[in-house]
């Protein structure tokens, strides 16, 4: 029987460090990416995935100590980030020169489809972000920059067509029957989209202290149809502050709830449970629920629902 309410601790989350084709790269060797909900798009065999169903999305993070770097790629459905610790560098383009914002905690940033992505730590301590992802399937996996591929295989990392990855310093190879991804094609590489920071970052971000303003009676939306970021890329986000959060009714959809800052207490049926920052939980549909803050002091959270759109592109792309 599915319990109404999962929850995943931050304290238990448990980190994979071979997830991506840039593994064993010098500045991208020592991330560490985790599945919460959903199995991601993880490329490593021994991902450990925390609560497997999905609610038309997945939930994952990265974590890096400083100085580390999340290789260039693209993903074929949303890929929304906020950071829960640490000072990031979000940058995009071909060559990972045509753009770039910097992010703090509690920030959020919808990246949109269709251009190359990558992301660093640029604070002085270890830093996590919270990621979604589009889709059951989290759009069938990365799209990664051609030289990301051809300087895994140099560091001995080899990615089949079937998405798994090879190790060649665990003595693994690449069976006679699977063939190497390609590089992507140049008439391809050429439809991908260079936008300016101009472009990118009124569009697509939003910032925490903006939010917790903006939240000071009620919960505002801030990705879906009458978000402050505009997309309906088959779920919504809602950000909640300390004057703004109470009793929810039972409604017809998946709620995940995920703490940013301070401490919550989450009633249902006259049990309580406790969350913070980094702890994820996942309701299922016709739940009701009462949300407060668990002690005096600054409290966020993000609320993320699924929704009927259809995952896929960002809605720059679709329009």
């Amino acid at each position: 029987m599915i319990q109404p309410v999962q929850i995943v601790k931050y304290a238990e989350l448990v980190p994979c460090r071979t997830a991506f084709i840039d593994a064993h790269t010098p500045g991208s060797d020592q991330k560490e990416n985790f599945t919460i909900i959903g199995g991601g798009v993880s490329e490593a065999s021994d991902q450990h995935v925390h609560i497997k169903d999905t609610p038309g999305f997945n939930i994952g993070a990265a974590g890096q100590p400083p100085k580390c770097r999340n290789s260039l790629h693209t993903h074929r459905t949303a890929e929304v980030f906020f950071v829960l610790s640490g000072r990031w560098r979000f940058f995009w383009g071909r060559w990972g020169d045509t753009g770039e914002v910097i992010l703090e905690p509690g920030d959020i940033f919808n990246i949109p489809t269709g251009m190359f992505r990558g992301f660093e730590n640029i604070g002085s301590d270890y830093g996590m972000i919270m990621a979604i992802l589009g889709g059951d399937d989290a759009g069938g996996g990365v799209i990664w920059a051609p030289q990301v591929i051809e300087d895994a295989i140099a560091h001995g990392l080899i990615l089949g067509e079937n998405g798994k990855l090879y190790d060649s310093k665990k003595g693994e190879i690449l069976p006679d029957t699977i063939a190497p991804l390609p590089v992507m094609a140049d008439e391809h590489l050429l439809l991908l989209a260079e936008p300016s920071v101009a472009e990118v970052v009124p569009r697509w971000v939003a910032r925490y202290l903006d939010l917790l303003a903006l939240s000071r009676d009620k919960p505002v939306q801030v990705i879906g149809e009458q978000g402050l970021i505009f997309d309906k890329p088959g779920f919504a986000v809602d950000f909640l502050s300390t004057n703004s959060a109470g009793p929810v009714s039972a409604q017809p959809h998946y709620t995940v709830l995920m703490p940013v800052q301070g401490y919550w207490r989450l009633s249902q049926n006259g049990q309580d449970s406790h969350l913070g920052p980094g702890d994820t939980a996942f309701l299922q549909p016709d739940t009701g629920y009462h949300l407060a803050p668990a002690m005096s002091g600054e409290a966020a959270l993000y609320r993320i629902k699924n929704t009927n759109d259809p995952a896929g592109p960002s809605w720059w792309e679709r329009s």
